[in-house]
């Protein structure tokens, strides 16, 4: 096994995790558990994939995705009736799979013959997409839309970091390791010294 595609799947189990402690504190069922936790692993390429009219979609071809999520769900259920779920820990893996399926969701789409903006949308909705189909069927306002979030753009400008070094002729992966490595930087900073973006009020 490949190092992307061990991080790949470590990515698909962290978003499932995050899955399912959401439907936990919505004291949903065993079957509401394991909905939120795979729209919230895979919702975000599934959605690239309708889009780019990819087929098969990328875990219909490749059922490990899914025993993934299973065993994600297995060991939270496990985890959460011994311990408190450790947080920090969670929010640095959740960093980590951020960086790696932005990259990787903006690859597929570069891959398509796509144009620089629409690499950077479909990258960023590969990374966030499952988080916001989570929040939305939790009822809450999506993460990426809440106050001052450094999540969404990180994403977007760990893309065009990827897309800039690529063009100017840095190979392939080093450009690619290096976006990543740019989302990472960015969130992790944003989580250690809560950094945020300015926030548009209006007084009524």
């Amino acid at each position: 096994m490949t190092l992307v595609r061990l991080l790949d799947l470590i990515g698909i189990g962290v978003f499932a995790i995050s899955g399912a402690l959401a439907a936990g504190r919505k004291r949903l069922d065993l079957l509401g558990v394991f909905v939120l936790a795979a729209v919230t692993a895979i919702g975000g390429g599934t959605l690239r994939d309708l889009l780019l009219d990819r087929q098969p979609i990328f875990w219909l071809a490749d059922p490990t995705y899914l025993g993934v999520i299973i065993a994600a769900v297995a060991i939270t259920f496990a985890y959460v009736k011994w311990r408190r779920p450790p947080l920090a820990s969670l929010l640095v893996a959740d960093a980590l799979g951020l960086a790696l399926f932005s990259v990787a969701g903006a690859q597929i789409a570069e891959g398509a013959g796509l144009p620089a903006v629409s690499v950077v949308l479909l990258g960023t909705m590969t990374g966030v997409g499952g988080g916001v189909i989570r929040d939305v069927l939790s009822t809450e306002i999506p993460f990426v839309l809440r106050r001052g979030n450094l999540y969404a753009s990180a994403v977007m400008f760990g893309i065009a970091v990827y897309l800039f070094l690529e063009s100017v002729g840095l190979p392939r992966q080093q450009a690619s390791l290096t976006g990543m490595g740019v989302i990472a930087a960015l969130r992790l900073a944003a989580i250690r010294w809560e950094l945020k973006l300015p926030v548009f009020e209006v007084d009524e």
